[in-house]
């Protein structure tokens, strides 16, 4: 045998080697990973298969477990048409329709088209006087189950649940195929956005949880005899839930709150002692279930599906905060340092009170958000030393533990250091962009005593065995910056609420803390986005929030009004 064949006989079994693996990892993909849609395509051919929930995905929970979407279970009257015997169908109907005393003919006709074809369940509700009436009537083919329904009246937190849509004819879903191991056809729901979209492998479900089915002989008829089988707790190990931070009671309160006080901008609330994030709410909003989301595409309303909490703004006067810290630090300033305020004649920058606050400590400039004062410090302190302390206060790190929400590669600190840029950049405005959820957290570190406490919205996901199979730990906590000048920086906050421009953010009784913002738009300039971000109690913080307010006045009297709603609603829980 020549070297020649040798080389080809030993390609040949080579490729038949390759062909083998690829075989043995396919099938490895269908026993473990493909399992139950194989288990569940395997019953449908041999069964009749009506499903008992609208969207077979699995749950998206708040802390304590319960229904972000809202999720509920109702009877439904479900039609097997193959248990009706064909001269019989126009009396079922018939009487079916008699007993469940229908007058609407858009529900007649549901009806009339549920007697042929596949087993399905009727859309319309029934009350319990009529679902015991069908059950006593006792027709051949028609039974009363519980269907579990995903979305009801009132869905929380839409933005950061997002929604689901149907993969369309001519789209292309090849990197739901690639990157999943879980199959996709045409015509399946799927996560759109949110963490419908994040964790989309997660939740999906090959195999419902609840489903009803009669069986087939060999030829596709029914069996004789045979009762239909309701299966309500389907074991499913591939569909799992997402157990996030939120408070449903906290969510829904702000929600309600915002509804009346709130057009535009977003609300984040935390917990002090943890990071988590408690609340997040995104005005305007809309309805997530899929038969309302057209109506809001029509109405050309994209910006209701945006989640804001993740969004870059610029933050105004609330990076006076990363400057005081900055200043305080490095010894530039002590809180009894004084200054002199010329109001409108001041340079290079005019401070917002046109008279001039004349001589004045450090801390009256803070709490009066005094321009020229931190005009001053930013040129004594330096790009440098300012990018520095953003940093710390991680004012460049967008994530959000358990939320892989896209980065905005727009937030770039080392900007402030650019020519002309500085004396804007201490002010909140010009490059310096920052997310509500960044600035929630950079306040609730200086009600930490100077430790950082990275925001975290995702806890855990765990599988329908109630294992959790991923886990997302808050932390690691860091001490960004010293005690001593956290301890400087609450008395500063609290100073705000009490003598300077935030006062309409004062919680009598608790006592709160906390920073103004309002940043020019550049469109017009009496438009500007209004920021407050604090805390209360003063003494034991328990929440942070920061409300942002687009389109709004001031912060001091835009934002910081909707904050002292807020919070003294959640603190009188």
């Amino acid at each position: 045998m020549g070297p020649l064949r040798k080389k080809r006989i030993s390609q040949v079994f080579f490729l038949i080697f390759l062909f083998f693996i690829f075989l043995q990892a396919r099938l490895g993909i269908i026993q473990i990973k493909q399992r139950d849609y194989y288990a569940y395509k395997a019953i449908k051919q041999e069964t009749l298969t009506v499903v008992l929930e609208d969207y077979p995905r699995g749950k998206i929970l708040d802390r304590y477990q319960r229904s972000l979407t809202g999720t509920w279970a109702a009877n439904r009257i479900v039609i097997f048409p193959a248990l009706i015997p064909h001269k019989e169908k126009r009396d079922v109907m018939a009487r079916l329709i008699s007993v469940l005393k229908i007058k609407n003919p858009a529900q007649k006709d549901e009806i009339k088209a549920a007697f042929s074809g596949a087993p399905k369940y009727l859309s319309c509700r029934i009350s319990k006087d009529q679902a015991q009436a069908v059950q006593k009537a006792n027709l051949p083919g028609v039974f009363v189950l519980p269907v579990n329904f995903r979305y009801g009246e009132e869905p929380l937190a839409v933005q950061v649940v997002g929604h689901l849509g149907r993969i369309q004819p001519g789209e292309n879903f090849t990197d739901l195929k690639m990157g999943n191991a879980k199959p996709y056809e045409l015509g399946d729901w799927v996560g759109r956005s949110g963490l419908e979209s994040y964790y989309e492998e997660e939740l999906k479900a090959t195999r419902p949880y609840g489903y009803a089915r009669i069986f087939l002989d060999a030829k596709g008829r029914t069996l004789p005899g045979l009762a239909v089988k309701v299966n309500t707790k389907a074991n499913s190990s591939d569909q799992q839930n997402i157990i996030t931070t939120l408070d449903a009671d906290l969510q829904r309160k702000v929600e309600k709150i915002t509804r009346a006080r709130l057009k535009k901008g977003v609300v984040v609330v935390m917990e002090a002692a943890s990071g988590d994030i408690l609340a997040l709410v995104s005005r305007p909003a809309y309805q997530p279930q899929p038969d309302k989301i057209n109506c809001s595409l029509k109405a050309k309303k994209e910006e209701a599906f945006l989640e804001k909490g993740t969004a870059l703004y610029q933050p105004g006067s609330v990076f006076k905060v990363v400057v005081a810290a900055a200043a305080l630090a490095e010894g530039v300033v002590t809180p009894d340092t004084a200054f002199f305020c010329r109001g409108a004649k001041d340079k290079p920058v005019r401070c917002w009170y046109e008279p001039g606050h004349g001589k004045i400590t450090f801390t009256q400039a803070f709490a009066q958000s005094c321009n020229p004062v931190f005009a001053q410090l930013a040129q004594r302190l330096g790009a440098e030393k300012i990018i520095d302390y953003a940093q710390r206060l991680r004012l460049d790190n967008q994530q959000v533990i358990g939320y892989p929400a896209p980065i905005d590669r727009r937030q770039n600190l080392s900007l402030i250091g650019a020519p002309f840029n500085l004396i804007n950049s201490s002010l909140g405005q010009g490059p310096v962009l920052a997310t509500p959820v960044q600035i929630t957290a950079m306040i609730n570190t200086i009600a930490n005593e100077g430790i950082y406490k990275p925001p975290r919205l995702v806890q855990e996901i765990k599988s329908d065995g109630n294992s959790a199979s991923r886990f997302f730990k808050p932390g690691p906590y860091r001490q960004v910056v010293s005690p001593d000048v956290a301890r400087q920086m609450k008395k500063l906050l609290e100073a705000v609420v009490k003598e300077g421009v935030g006062q309409q953010a004062y919680l009598s009784g608790y006592g709160s803390a906390g920073k103004t913002g309002s940043a020019q738009t550049g469109e017009q300039t009496t438009v500007v986005q209004a920021w407050f971000s604090g805390y209360a109690p003063r003494q034991k913080p328990k929440y942070v929030i920061t409300v942002l307010v687009e389109e709004g006045n001031s912060g001091g009297q835009t934002a910081a009004p909707v904050f002292k709603e807020i919070m003294t609603a959640l603190l009188k829980e």
